[in-house]
């Protein structure tokens, strides 16, 4: 008898640890299948989701459609915070429009909770293989292999509810007397209970970074009869302040812009975690009542799942409404708690766009690099300013400071291009599309031809500098057909950076040709006519060897632009 009764008590703790395994695996696959369908769709988007963002941003309520459209298509919030905060940080939006942008994402985020509650009310098994079958046949033709994923990651999701609802139908929680009394000892009306629980909310979002796991638990427990729908509704409010921390972390570290951006993000869910707990029974009391759901009878807990996600949705509604009347002020909040004296961070070897701590899909971190490659030539472009200035002083002091300047920059070049490589080699590791990986390798030989440049600066200023050591100076006419070369180099440098700075379609490659043309012809005739000086004694050899050195150094400055543009076009 003794036996048989610990058998048992053994064969059911067992069915309930399997249960709970399921359940895990299940959330498991939740996020997986989540973070496969908004990556698949990043992929297929391309750059489309990208300019979405940066252009559809005219004003705050197009910033707030666009926000919501991004977050329903994407269904994560918090891939559209990152982007947003990647944009903010690489300069394609203002804090203004980055806040109304994430006030968006709030709204597009309660589309996964509708999802879910459809999951605990209609069987979805019949949608999940039919997807299975049709996305690995997809994968398998290369050209729809991303809507294969996206596919995948539909079937997954859908799967997850499916075995979310069983799983919680094996565990009987409804007739567990152990569990029914521990949530029977929390008074639904105090409001001590409500702030313990939406605490518990936002610290399980916090370690599982991801707001749809947590809604899920809270559904599955709700669904089941043991959850009061208050206690629920508290743990779905903490979840909006806990998924404010992947935001956060992706922008820690990074510029100030973005992490204000983040910032924004916690203190718009905050304050409306501070208005909705001022009016917390009357608010879900109108929800349950919208639905038909009566918190005082028994017997209706197939409604409830119904109830938190009417209520996610217009709790983020309602707090969008408020605040979109008052962005200017919310962004003079975060500009004030993060100020340039506490906020500001030395950006290491000189780098603008590429944050180290930033946290981000590799189509993104891509244009990332795209704009720090188009800031590294500017940089070059500048050197090369400094170079040409430096064949014109003539002041010791002067020259010597400019020199140190040339060699730091020529310095700071090499660790720019080290930087810019190394971060394209780390998104390289990651899955991407074949756009992408054909972005990367025209980045890579950019990098490499544009710190060339700087060598080519560097180079000329050294034998600048040999001239002044050896007190010789250049004829009117070597100082004039040298100033003629840097005016044909610095036109190829501003081509180049006009190609770097926008869309290959609005330049034509040949003005570089024709630049680089014309400087070749030039270098062959002042080549020649040096000779012809050389002979006729207008100067002597150690001056044309200084003058010779000079014209090849910046014709061969020329080539590497040509090279940075050609790769730009992908040739």
């Amino acid at each position: 008898m003794v036996v048989r009764k610990l058998q048992d008590t053994f064969a059911g703790d067992m069915e309930y640890i399997l249960i709970t395994f399921k359940l895990l695996g299940a959330l498991g696959l939740l996020i997986f299948g989540m973070k496969q369908m908004s990556e698949a769709l990043q992929k297929m988007a391309g750059s489309q989701l990208r300019h979405i963002l940066a252009k559809m941003t005219t004003n705050r309520f197009t910033g707030v459609l666009t926000g919501t459209a991004v977050t329903c298509a994407v269904q994560s919030s918090s891939a559209t915070t990152v982007m947003t905060v990647s944009f903010v940080s690489a300069g394609l939006l203002t804090l203004k429009q980055a806040i109304s942008v994430i006030m968006g994402a709030n709204i597009g985020t309660t589309l996964t909770a509708w999802i879910m509650s459809l999951g605990y009310n209609i069987d979805l098994t019949n949608i999940v293989f039919p997807s299975f079958i049709l996305g690995i046949i997809l994968i398998y033709r290369k050209r729809q292999r991303y809507v294969g994923d996206f596919l995948f990651g539909i079937a997954f999701m859908f799967w997850s509810l499916v075995m979310l609802s069983s799983a919680g139908k094996e565990m009987d929680l409804e007739h567990n007397e152990s569990v029914v009394s521990f949530f029977a000892s929390f008074s639904t009306d105090s409001y001590a209970t409500i702030l313990i629980f939406l605490a518990i909310g936002a610290i399980i979002t916090c370690i599982v970074q991801s707001s749809a796991a947590v809604m899920a638990i809270t559904i599955l427990l709700c669904s089941t009869g043991v959850l009061p729908i208050y206690l629920g509704i508290a743990l779905v409010m903490g979840e909006n302040i806990g998924t404010t921390a992947t935001a956060n972390l992706a922008a820690f570290g990074a510029g100030l812009d973005a992490r204000r951006a983040a910032l924004a993000h916690l203190l718009f869910n905050i304050f409306g975690v501070m208005w909705i707990l001022i009016v917390f029974y009357p608010f879900v009391n109108t929800v349950c009542s919208l639905v038909g759901y009566n918190p005082e009878l028994a017997g209706q807990a197939e409604k409830l799942p119904v109830v938190l996600a009417m209520f996610h949705t217009l709790f983020n509604v309602t707090n969008t409404a408020l605040l979109i009347g008052f962005i200017p002020q919310m962004e003079h909040i975060v500009c004030r708690l993060l100020s340039e004296k506490t906020g500001s961070t030395t950006k290491a070897l000189g780098l603008k766009y590429i944050q180290a701590g930033l946290v981000q899909t590799p189509e993104i971190a891509v244009l990332q690099a795209q704009k720090e490659t188009a800031h590294f030539a500017n940089q070059m472009r500048d050197m090369f300013a400094m170079t040409t200035k430096l064949m014109e002083t003539t002041n010791g002091d002067a020259f010597e400071k400019l020199y140190a300047d040339i060699e730091h920059a020529e310095d700071m070049s090499d660790h720019t291009e080290l930087a810019i490589a190394e971060y394209l080699e780390q998104v390289s590791n990651d899955h991407l599309s074949d756009d992408t990986k054909q972005k990367i390798r025209q980045m890579m030989r950019e990098v490499s031809e544009l710190e060339s440049i700087g060598d080519s600066c560097y180079k000329l200023a050294r034998s600048l500098h040999r001239r002044n050591e050896q007190g010789v100076a250049f004829t009117a006419s070597q100082t004039d057909n040298l100033h003629h070369m840097t005016m044909l180099a610095d036109d190829a440098l501003e081509q180049m950076c006009l190609v770097m700075h926008s869309h290959n379609s609005i330049h034509d490659i040949r003005e570089t040709y024709r630049i680089e043309n014309e400087m070749n012809a030039l270098r062959d005739r002042l080549k020649a006519e040096n000779i012809q000086s050389i002979n006729s004694h207008d100067y002597d050899y150690s001056l044309s060897v200084l003058y010779t050195d000079l014209i090849n150094e910046i014709e061969k400055l020329c080539d590497y632009v040509v090279n940075v543009v050609q790769a730009r076009f992908g040739k």
